[in-house]
């Protein structure tokens, strides 16, 4: 069926089609997939779904018209990114074991969750400290980090944990960039995760991204926001191999400057807070 369909030329099918179309690929696979996931499982992982190179193709084809289409379908970024990272994760993993706290953190595997966090810890913390920063930003942007998704399209149980642990570090970035999750400032950390991870998923993101800014917000991001990301991002230090919970009484100014991350050139408040 997904032949059939797929086959058609896509200029005689209107966006509404399209959409249509990459939403029955992604959940018919989805489905069929989770059906036999018991009786197929390989044991890489919990939660694993073992697909094969076509499979892949068709969730990387209909997730990314649907994350064109919205690009706040969450679960269809992810898919995205899981389908369409395998050598940036390659590449990720081997600069975390190349790093001796990367290392430390691919083995031990932390996850960052509600239930792995002092709260109470954290908002003891004076102003300025990391931990007690990441606790703010929460707080500020309403958002959870229990909120980000389980790895399931990853064929390889290390790249996985790698993905994993991208999706859990990224409100982090947030902090340590300084950037609300707005428009603008989802676009300005896609930026910086494009240059610093390589992931096509955060590419896309940092190219489409401006496509929803106003004006004044893309002549912020072009001037200003943009440039510092994206050198800060090429010039960072790999921002996979910190072991954060480790760092939360550290001075958010003192990571800063041990990740080679230069403060942003504009402060932006929380508000409008929707994620790319």
């Amino acid at each position: 069926m997904w032949q059939t369909v797929l086959g058609r030329p896509c200029k005689r099918l209107n966006l509404r089609q399209c959409v249509l179309i990459s939403k029955v690929c992604v959940h018919q696979l989805h489905r069929s997939s989770s059906v036999f996931a018991d009786s197929c499982n390989d044991g890489l992982y919990p939660g694993h779904i073992h697909t094969t190179p076509i499979q892949k193709a068709l969730l990387a084809v209909g997730s990314g018209v649907a994350a064109l289409y919205n690009p706040y379908r969450h679960d269809m970024v992810a898919v995205l990114g899981e389908t369409t990272g395998h050598l940036a994760l390659i590449n990720l993993r081997d600069k975390m074991r190349n790093d001796p706290e990367g290392y430390t953190i691919l083995t031990e595997r932390p996850r960052i969750r509600l239930s792995t966090l002092d709260l109470n810890e954290m908002a003891s913390l004076p102003d300025g400290s990391f931990g007690r920063e990441y606790l703010r930003f929460l707080e500020d942007n309403h958002v959870t980090p229990d909120s980000r998704a389980d790895v399931k399209f990853v064929d390889d149980e290390e790249l996985a944990y790698v993905m994993q642990r991208y999706r859990e570090v990224h409100d982090l970035l947030h902090t340590l960039l300084g950037m609300p999750t707005n428009m603008l400032g989802e676009v300005a950390v896609k930026w910086f995760e494009a240059a610093q991870t390589g992931l096509p998923m955060c590419a896309l993101g940092a190219v489409l991204g401006p496509l929803r800014l106003n004006s004044s917000r893309l002549q912020s991001l072009f001037t200003s926001l943009g440039p510092w990301a994206l050198q800060n991002g090429r010039q960072a230090r790999c921002v996979l191999s910190i072991f954060y919970e480790r760092r939360w009484a550290q001075s958010i100014e003192e990571l800063r400057q041990e990740l080679n991350i230069e403060p942003p050139p504009v402060i932006l408040t929380a508000t409008n807070n929707r994620n790319i």
